[in-house]
């Protein structure tokens, strides 16, 4: 069987000549990771077992931009990636990112003065945050997103919200907009600036719209080798700098920067600068933003790091193989793709865990390893359990308790 490997030997810096920057333009950059043979989407729904190991495979090669500071993936390509109604991606059944998820809606509210406004969401998922932010706030809401399920939003505001299933573009330029929100969106962009401008051209004159946006903190990934943080649908990894100096470039003012979600999460807040003022881009640096230098260093180490990292993880997996334990992952997602794909017997791991119940039954890409739900924890009864996202480890060990399992438990 042949199985997607992260490359023990990662390839030394080399000139990325054929390729500019998409965040700047610019062709000062380099490429200093590279994965091959990696799975091209990590939430879609595969049905079948031979579906899921003939699933396409793609490369990674991630290049770092010394002007802006920008980290993408020079060998991606968009048709290789799908984002339609099989695209499962939701959080939505956890009671740790619920709460997280409605605290963030509460503030935006409040702070913008959300009532009674119009709200766009471009990539909405499932429509959950842009119905939390039509609830709390009698908003109405219109969300665009190629994989939403308009049968599953239950919400008391259903009727002032609308979902247009297909990706922004400008032909949706004509909506009113008080408040422009973008989850987890912009780093599945593999042309950051041309989107940004889009979307800056799609306000026009509406320079009094706030825009929100939130995307994985890319500092954090690289500082701790977060290997499983890193696969083909996430062509784009930004830092606090690179992601306001592409803000402004587009043709926003930065207002405010932020890091949260146990700093996993990059937020920021904008408006658009009048057309043709160039001169309010130029406002002062936030907290956060000079972060080049600090960029440059953990990449320049990152390969040898993330070696000893994704050595550590193997190891520790072959042992409990080897005791005869049974080990399980949680999580079922692109996280837990990247895992497996790290490892040099993804057979190791016996079983696959997910809460979420939409994807009970389906198979993981490559590996097929076919994803359990909570109601099978009794029969599969781990010894060890390896959880793809820390953040979520107690919320976890409650599963667990509540069903007299306690096995041991390992955290990403």
């Amino acid at each position: 069987m042949t199985t997607a490997i992260v490359q023990d030997k990662i390839a030394k810096s080399h000139a990325s000549a054929d390729t500019c920057c998409p965040a700047c333009n610019s062709p000062d950059m380099h490429t200093f990771y590279e994965v091959r043979n990696v799975p091209t989407n990590s939430c879609i729904l595969l049905e079948t077992e031979a579906e899921a190991r003939a699933y396409p495979v793609g490369d990674i090669e991630l290049s770092f931009c010394k002007s802006c500071g920008f980290i993408f993936n020079t060998a991606f390509d968009a048709k290789k990636t799908e984002y339609s109604g099989r695209y499962e991606e939701t959080q939505a059944f956890s009671g740790t990112f619920n709460a997280f998820h409605k605290s963030l809606a509460q503030r935006l509210v409040t702070d913008f003065n959300l009532y009674q406004k119009d709200i766009l969401e471009i990539g909405c998922g499932k429509g959950e945050f842009l119905a939390l932010l039509a609830e709390l706030g009698d908003n109405r809401g219109v969300g665009i997103d190629p994989g939403v399920h308009v049968e599953r939003i239950d919400s008391s505001a259903a009727d002032r919200m609308k979902f247009i299933p297909d990706f922004y573009s400008e032909k949706y330029a004509d909506h009113n907009v008080d408040f422009l929100a973008c989850k987890m969106t912009l780093e599945h962009i593999p042309d950051a600036l041309n989107f940004m401008s889009t979307i800056r051209r799609g306000l026009g004159d509406q320079t009094d719209a706030i825009v929100f946006f939130q995307i994985p903190e890319a500092l954090r990934i690289f500082r701790q080798c977060a290997f499983e943080d890193i696969y083909y649908e996430h062509c784009a990894y930004f830092s606090p700098g690179s992601l306001a100096r592409l803000f402004r470039r587009a043709g926003f003012i930065v207002e405010t920067i932020d890091i949260e979600y146990d700093d996993q999460y990059l937020t920021i807040q904008a408006r658009p600068a009048p057309l043709g003022d160039v001169n309010k881009l130029h406002n002062r640096s936030l907290e956060h933003e000079d972060d080049i230098a600090e960029l440059a260093d953990l990449i320049d180490t990152f390969p040898s790091r993330v070696g000893k990292t994704i050595g550590d993880w193997r190891a520790r997996v072959s042992e409990a193989k080897s005791a005869g334990k049974t080990v399980a992952l949680w999580g079922s997602g692109s996280k837990a793709v990247s895992f497996l794909s790290a490892l040099p017997h993804p057979s190791d791991i016996d079983h696959v865990i997910d809460i979420n119940p939409y994807r009970r039954g389906f198979h993981m890409p490559i590996t097929a390893h076919k994803i359990s739900g909570l109601d099978d924890l009794q029969s599969i009864r781990p010894d060890l359990v390896i959880v793809m996202n820390r953040i979520y480890e107690a919320e976890i060990r409650d599963a667990l308790t509540q069903r007299g399992l306690s096995p041991e438990l390992c955290c990403l």
